[in-house]
């Protein structure tokens, strides 16, 4: 049996297992030792589980993960979600959808600080949801506005999805977060233009709110102008080249924890909290990336990536059609795995023909993989967002779902402009070089 066969087996085999609802983390730890092990004999196998946890773990760019996460948990527990909800909601409230339109333009924010999806999402749904309940929208409606704001938690930077990105392709996860700002905001763009035209066709979906005073408008912007000054200092240190990464997620976990004591807005419990969520989820986050190295090790020796590239190459294959597939792919792993795990397992075997058949930048294929995997959270049979608000809202999963669609169809149309027009990812990197 060839090395490439055994290769092919053991993907396989990680389907299987990933099916079975097992850990990522733990099947790609599980099937890697199998199959180097097959391929070069237990010794090795040995020696690849022994020393990749701490090689992997060993590494000063990892510590951007807690770092953003615990900025994300501290968010999550004070009243700023609200202010930017509030502010979005005085812009916007008195439009038909406006509320709708709040959600997504104040999730759009979230993004932009909290980092995860699930952070995003639970806070959004508290606060978005009883609001739009009072002005009688549609309840599917409601949910699935907060539900496809999600995504842009790990679109817009700085995100989780795209550090392990970063990770595991050997990328700048700095140059990354800047790459991901374009394209993100004009998601929020296209997902307003959503709300606008299914309110239009609908009215009975979201209901005009108040109008809102300039004194109201002003009063809400007061209670989220620390963090947004913060934003700015992290993300123009980043992009000014004044601090790394890393530097800049501690500014950012630093900042957040003053600007909460000082507002008044944190107590010692959720202090403790923060710090318990933080941890769990860099746990999980750390157990994925050893068993994606460990994946990577296996996927090495059994030369299978490099036989992609070859049968690619001898193919001929255009860089659209390639896309295409790559985008079927992504659509088929999102309906059954969450988005870092679907980064973690796809892309080892896919950098490879990316880089060495189509010459492709890194960067802006992290931005495409980021964008696809988000779309996963929205697609059934499993969609892990549409379940998690459906959860807080008590909406079937399956009147989301549907309300869901043309905000998957709007991360589609972005994914098809980043392909036609590269340059909306790679403008900003460039001026920082």
């Amino acid at each position: 049996m060839s090395d490439i066969t055994i290769g092919i087996i053991g993907v396989i085999l990680l389907f299987v297992l990933l099916a079975s609802r097992m850990w990522a983390g733990v099947a790609m730890t599980i099937v890697g030792f199998l199959g180097v092990w097959v391929i070069r004999g237990l010794p090795q196998a040995l020696n690849v589980v022994a020393s990749v946890p701490f090689s992997t773990i060993n590494n000063v760019n990892l510590t951007v993960v807690p770092m953003f996460i615990f900025m994300g948990m501290i968010i999550s527990e004070t009243s700023i979600g609200k202010g930017l909800f509030g502010v979005a909601n005085a812009t916007v409230g008195r439009f038909r959808g406006g509320l709708a339109m709040a959600s997504v333009i104040a999730a759009g924010f979230l993004g932009a600080i909290t980092g995860t999806i699930m952070a995003g999402s639970i806070i959004m749904a508290k606060i978005a949801l009883p609001e739009m309940k009072k002005y009688r929208y549609d309840d599917a409606f409601s949910a699935a506005s907060i539900a496809g704001g999600a995504p842009l938690s790990i679109i817009i930077p700085p995100s989780v999805t795209m550090c392990i990105y970063g990770l595991v392709a050997d990328a700048s996860i700095g140059t990354l977060f800047i790459a991901g700002f374009i394209p993100g905001f004009i998601l929020v763009i296209i997902y307003v233009i959503v709300i606008i035209l299914m309110t239009r066709l609908n009215s009975n979906l979201g209901p005009a709110g108040e109008k809102s005073s300039w004194k109201e408008f002003w009063k809400s912007l007061k209670g989220v102008l620390p963090m947004l000054i913060l934003f700015i200092i992290i993300f123009g240190g980043i992009y000014g080249g004044i601090c790394t990464t890393t530097e800049a997620g501690a500014i950012g976990s630093l900042g957040a924890l003053i600007i909460a004591i000082v507002t008044r807005d944190f107590s010692w419990t959720k202090f403790k909290k923060c710090i318990i969520e933080t941890v769990k989820i860099t746990g999980a986050v750390f157990l994925l990336l050893i068993g994606s190295y460990i994946f990577i090790s296996f996927m090495s020796v059994s030369k299978l990536p490099y036989a992609l590239t070859r049968v690619i190459t001898n193919s001929q294959m255009p860089l659209a059609l390639f896309l295409i597939l790559v985008c079927i792919l992504y659509i088929i792993l999102g309906m059954f795995l969450p988005d870092m795990a679907i980064i973690a397992l796809s892309v080892p075997l896919l950098l490879p023909v990316v880089q060495d058949v189509y010459g492709m930048s890194t960067i802006w294929f992290g931005i495409f993989v980021t964008f696809m995997a988000a779309l996963g959270g929205l697609t059934p049979p499993v969609g892990l967002t549409v379940y998690l608000i459906s959860g807080l809202s008590k909406v079937p999963a399956m009147k989301i779902f549907k309300q869901c669609i043309p905000y998957m169809l709007g991360i589609l149309v972005v994914v098809a402009l980043i392909c036609f027009v590269p340059g909306i990812v790679m403008f900003l990197p460039g001026l920082m070089h």
